[in-house]
């Protein structure tokens, strides 16, 4: 659907008007508002801490204990996307008003941002001997411009005043980032393998009282084999969003 242009005489779809979708509420759009904006400075804060930490150090190795601490804390704060999820008539709220933003996945935003958290505290958290490998930076920084852009590009949908910059952004870095991101995961979770079977971390063995077992190492191979349907969904499903809404864009320029 496209906008007629300002000062035009095209009347074609005038006689019935569209019907609009029910948007947040002031104190719904408040609240997104102030969360994309805080996450989106919080991510900034993430990427000036690499930038300096590379610049002081003149090494790329070893960036992540300089920005440990925040991406834990802002990375964790994505659960809270999940939970405005699962609420009623958050898809909504998280989609813009205007034209052409198409809302995302449910499953596939919770598989994303549930992966990450886990791969933040169950994996680089809990095995430090994976900390200092170069697989972490390639997922932090990955990460961290996408994030960046995309709550960015919910601020500015909710204020109504999205540029076409952020908007082609968030529907085009994706292409790279994404297998950019998932590469560092799956080399991350690899790396600690060895260290998970040989501690046994998180692992339960029989015998015990509750007469329950957990391999923690087999749970992370497994992990990493559902990689194998899961990203190509939401890859696909991010090429279709970006079909849509540049398509969209287009169409609205050539009137």
């Amino acid at each position: 659907m496209s906008a007629p242009a300002m000062g035009t005489t095209k009347t074609a779809h005038s006689d019935v008007a569209p019907k609009k979708k029910r948007g947040p509420g002031a104190l719904a759009t408040a609240y997104l508002v102030i969360y994309n904006v805080v996450m989106t400075a919080g991510w900034l804060v993430i990427a000036v801490g690499l930038v300096r930490a590379y610049l002081v150090r003149g090494s790329y190795h070893g960036l992540y204990f300089s920005i440990e601490k925040p991406l834990k804390f802002f990375q964790t704060g994505a659960l809270l996307e999940v939970i405005q999820y699962i609420s009623s008539n958050v898809m909504i709220m998280l989609c813009s008003p205007a034209p052409g933003i198409v809302p995302s996945s449910v499953v596939l935003t919770g598989f994303q941002v549930l992966s990450r958290v886990f791969l933040t505290w169950a994996v680089t958290h809990s095995v430090r001997e994976v900390q200092s490998e170069d697989s972490v930076l390639l997922f932090v920084s990955a990460w961290t411009i996408t994030e960046i852009i995309r709550y960015s590009f919910y601020t500015f949908s909710l204020l109504n005043h999205l540029p076409y910059l952020i908007k082609w952004a968030r529907y085009t870095f994706f292409l790279v980032l994404y297998p950019m991101g998932v590469t560092g995961e799956l080399l991350t979770i690899y790396a600690a393998l060895p260290y998970v079977q040989k501690t046994g971390l998180y692992s339960v063995t029989l015998p015990n009282k509750y007469n329950f077992s957990f391999d923690y190492y087999t749970f992370l191979i497994l992990t990493m084999v559902s990689y194998i349907p899961l990203f190509p969904q939401l890859y696909f499903h991010m090429m279709r969003q970006r079909k849509k809404v540049l398509a969209h864009v287009e169409e609205y320029k050539t009137e």
